[in-house]
């Protein structure tokens, strides 16, 4: 494809050179408008300027990508209300035999987890947790951060629902869900084990500090203990948001979760301030409000849990109680009013039955329906409609009014994806993108290992300078072309190097993933329990991570 005119040229360049911007560093001084409306600004000014029309604006959308991404949200929220997550933090605290053991069980359960429902959701709902697990034990939250980060961007590439960019790349290739899990699955399992390696060498000093002297010391696991074991395992999560629309200064409320539940052992003045919101406009007050007033089956276990509580303490007591004879004369002389109480508090036992036979029936459902899903994706069937169908079928046996579940989709990132889509099209009908493939092409092809480490270098470079999800768009059907002429066997093995690079390569900086900027958002608006992650911090740590991580993945990539 030869260069478009000089002025499309020139002005396709200025609307992707504002998208990006924007892209990269969605709160710059001049225009901190974020990341969704500058995709839509990215969109737009490519309509204006003439590089395309609105029907080939429209046509660039890919809606099956759109529709997968829907679904899977929808299921991850119906998984969250289900307290799917709450079990994988319990499987973090569950015999814990110290710090190396806990930094292992961040790393695998974050990277099984991301895989199954996205490395985002992930990040926002195990982030606060594994902030009061590591207080708990007075341990520096740092590496168990970064254990969190890292390990959910290498996890995710091992499906196509793992992350945005593999939906991209399962979509546009072809690919079923079994030939990726097979051709990626077993570079994702040895990447997260030289991960854990890499975060027990390089923290081991801090890990290996006996608890008395880390008492003792300074940092971020210094001082008394502010964190009691039943506050870390009644910690409930908030309904997962996925969503791109995050920076290390500013963030959007879609990636920023509150607990629902706060310790007991905190005063009243504290837990109404840690629960307060503030809401700037008449519309999120009614939102507010219709949350409040939403009755879902995941309210209903906690009040059943809240009630048997209460009555345990309150029968408990009598029968442990010894009583004198006038005592027991009272007793049987109120033996009637006793009787009707005892009555009533029967029929609050079974209703306390009736509401746990219903949670039991509705988690079973929602399991059994996500088990569906991914047997129906294993199977090679339509991905896009298999999650919508999934997520259709979750809606209609809520049987509740959808209105709240859906007003926890991250709209915003779908909208993102709709403008990227325009404006990454855009700038491929100028011809730059594809006239800077044909000079890199030629040494760059898969079928020799200068050619494959070529490709990795320019797809790890430009995943960190124009993100992951753009890199795939702009260099996935060429690298797919380019393979295809070695053979149809290079062709998915291009794909899914492209998959396996482009996301590992998130780890690389701070601002190379969405992931990353969740974690060290989360982390520094944590109540109680705030730490900041710093750009510094996690790059000492990601650039050897991500060459070593990728370079071994690759390998096992390529001889697939």
């Amino acid at each position: 494809m030869a260069l478009a005119s000089t002025e499309k040229v020139v002005l396709g360049c200025i609307a992707f050179g504002i998208f990006w911007v924007l892209a990269v560093f969605p709160s710059v001084p001049f225009m901190p408008v974020g990341r969704t409306a500058g995709s839509l600004l990215g969109a737009m000014l490519m309509v204006l300027f003439r590089v395309m029309t609105p029907e080939q604006a429209y046509a660039a959308i890919d809606l099956p990508i759109l529709g997968l991404l829907f679904g899977t949200m929808v299921v991850s929220i119906f998984l969250e209300r289900a307290d799917m997550f709450k079990y994988l933090g319990a499987a973090l605290a569950w015999r814990s035999r110290g710090s190396k053991d806990l930094l292992f069980r961040v790393c695998l359960v974050s990277a099984v987890a991301s895989a199954l429902f996205t490395n985002d959701t992930c990040c926002v709902v195990l982030t606060e947790f594994i902030l009061k697990l590591a207080r708990q034990n007075n341990l520096p939250p740092q590496p168990f951060l970064l254990a969190l980060a890292s390990s959910s961007n290498i996890g995710s590439a091992a499906t196509p629902i793992g992350n945005p960019q593999n939906l991209v790349i399962a979509v546009q290739s072809g690919i079923t869900f079994g030939q990726f899990l097979i051709g990626v699955f077993p570079a994702m399992i040895v990447g997260v084990i030289t991960n854990t390696c890499i975060l027990l060498c390089y923290f081991w000093k801090y890990l290996s500090v006996p608890e008395k002297d880390q008492e003792g010391g300074g940092g971020a696991a210094a001082g008394p203990e502010v964190v009691a074991d039943d506050e870390v395992t009644s910690h409930r999560f908030t309904p997962a948001r996925m969503s791109h629309a995050s920076s290390v200064n500013g963030v959007d409320a879609d990636c920023i979760s509150e607990p629902i539940r706060r310790s007991d052992s905190l005063n009243r003045a504290d837990t109404h301030s840690m629960r307060s919101r503030s809401y700037n406009s008449e519309g999120d007050i009614q939102v507010a409000i219709r949350s409040m007033r939403a009755s879902t089956m995941s309210q209903e276990m906690v009040e059943v849990s809240t009630i048997c509580d209460r009555r345990d303490d309150a029968v408990g007591p009598r029968k442990i109680t010894r009583t004198t004879s006038h005592q027991r004369s009272v007793i049987i002389e109120d033996a009637p009013e006793a009787d009707a109480k005892d009555g009533e508090k029967g029929k609050d036992g079974d209703e306390v039955k009736e509401k746990r036979w219903k949670v039991l029936v509705w988690k079973s459902a929602v399991y059994l329906t996500t088990l569906g899903m991914l047997i129906a994706l294993l199977m090679g069937l339509n991905m896009s409609w298999s999650a919508i169908t999934a997520a259709l079928v979750l809606l209609a046996l809520d049987f509740t009014d959808a209105q709240a579940c859906l007003e926890k989709v991250s709209y915003s990132l779908l909208i993102f994806f709709c403008g990227m889509f325009i404006t990454v099209e855009g700038f491929n009908r100028t011809g730059i993108p594809n006239a800077l493939w044909e000079l890199v092409e030629p040494y760059s092809r898969i079928d020799s290992a200068k050619g494959t480490a070529l490709l990795a270098i320019v797809i790890l470079v430009l995943s960190n300078v124009a993100s992951n999800v753009p890199t795939v768009l702009l260099l996935g059907s060429r690298v797919a072309a380019s393979a295809a002429a070695i053979s149809p066997a290079s062709q998915k093995k291009a794909w899914l190097i492209l998959a396996w690079v482009s996301t590992v390569a998130g780890n690389l900086t701070l601002l190379g993933s969405a992931a990353n900027l969740i974690v060290c958002e989360q982390a520094r608006r944590a109540q109680f329990y705030g730490y900041n992650l710093t750009f510094w911090s996690h790059l000492r740590f990601g650039v050897p991570s991500t060459i070593i991580v990728t370079a071994i993945g690759l390998l096992i990539v390529a001889s697939y």
